[in-house]
C-alpha cells in the first residue's frame, strides 16, 4: 500500500458499517422536535427561516402534456431537497441580517463553477491522453505540469498524479480527514469524507471498489494513496477504447470526478464522438 506512515493521533481503523448508509424510502422518521415535512416547510414557511425564503420562493412550474384519455394543464411543485431548503433558508437569514454580501456569495459560487471543479481535472486528463510529453511531465512533477496549464495555488503545490494501467489501479483517500485537490476536482463528495470510506478503503480497497461497481482481477495491483495536508493525489484514468481520433474537448466530456479519485473506470465508447458546444 503506497501510503505515508501512520500519523500520531490517528484513530484505529474499523471495518464495520455500510459504506453508503441511506434511510429506507418508507422511513418517515424525523429528528426530534421537527413536526413539519418538506412540503409543509415550503408552504408554511417554518418560522423565521422560511419567512426569509419569501424573498426567493420555490416556484411552481406549469406544464402541459397529453395522456391517453385527456389533455390538460396543471401545476407541478418541484420541492428541493432538505439540504437545499436548509441552505436557502440560512442564506436568506444571513443576507437579511447583513452578515453576508449577496454579491460576494455570487462571486464565490461563480468561482467554484468556473475556476475549480472536475471540469478542470478533465482538461488535465484529456491533454495527458493526447500529449505524451505533457503526460510524462505530469507524472514526473504534477505541480509544474499543472502550473503550465495555469492551474496553481496552495492546494496544488504538492500534488502527485498516479496513472491507472491494465496492471495497476490507484485509489485516493484521506484517512485522517478530507484532504483533497480542490483546484482540479472541486468540492469533495460526501462519501469521500465519511468515516466508512476513510477507514474501510485502507484495509479492504477491493471490497470498497466492488461497492462502486468495480471488480478487478487478481492480477491487477491496487494502490491506496493517503492524502495529507501537504501531499495530495489525483488519478489519471486509462483512456477508454473507442475514443481514437477524438479531440481534447470531446475527451473532456467523458472524464468524471470519481475516475480521478479511482472509484470509477471509464467505460469504452461506441458510435460517434460527442458534440461539443463552441
Amino acid at each position: 500500500m503506497d501510503r505515508p506512515p501512520p500519523r500520531p493521533g490517528l484513530c484505529p481503523i474499523t471495518t464495520s458499517g455500510a459504506l453508503f448508509p441511506m434511510p429506507h424510502p418508507d422511513d418517515k422518521s424525523r429528528p426530534a422536535g421537527l413536526s413539519i415535512d418538506r412540503r409543509g416547510f415550503v408552504a408554511a414557511g417554518a418560522g423565521a427561516g422560511a419567512g426569509a425564503l419569501a424573498t426567493s420562493p420555490v416556484k411552481a412550474q406549469t406544464s402541459r402534456h397529453s395522456h391517453d384519455d385527456h389533455n390538460h394543464a396543471h401545476d407541478h411543485s418541484h420541492v428541493p431537497s432538505d439540504a437545499a431548503l436548509t441552505a436557502m433558508a440560512l442564506e436568506s437569514v444571513l443576507i437579511g441580517k447583513g452578515i453576508i454580501d449577496p454579491a460576494a456569495l455570487a462571486a464565490l459560487v461563480e468561482h467554484y463553477g468556473r475556476d475549480v471543479g472536475p471540469h478542470i481535472g478533465a482538461k488535465v486528463v484529456a491533454r495527458a491522453w493526447t500529449d505524451p510529453e505533457f503526460c510524462a511531465e505530469l507524472l514526473e512533477n504534477g505541480t509544474d505540469a499543472l502550473w503550465s496549464m495555469g492551474i496553481g495555488g496552495v492546494l496544488t503545490s504538492m500534488i502527485k498524479i498516479v496513472a491507472n494501467s491494465p496492471t495497476d489501479h490507484h485509489l485516493v483517500v484521506c484517512t485522517l480527514c478530507s484532504c483533497y485537490p480542490w483546484p482540479v476536482l472541486g468540492l469533495p463528495p460526501s462519501w469521500y469524507k465519511s468515516p466508512e470510506y476513510r477507514s474501510r478503503v485502507a484495509v479492504d480497497p477491493r471490497g470498497v471498489l466492488k461497492e462502486f461497481g468495480i471488480e478487478l482481477s487478481d492480477d491487477v495491483k491496487v494502490h491506496v494513496w493517503d492524502s495529507i495536508a501537504d501531499q495530495r493525489y489525483m488519478v489519471l484514468p486509462e483512456r477508454p477504447a473507442g475514443t481514437e481520433g477524438w479531440s481534447i474537448e470531446q475527451l473532456e466530456t467523458i472524464v468524471t470526478r470519481n475516475a480521478m479519485i479511482g472509484t470509477e473506470i471509464l467505460a469504452p465508447q461506441s458510435g460517434t464522438a460527442p458534440e461539443v458546444q463552441a
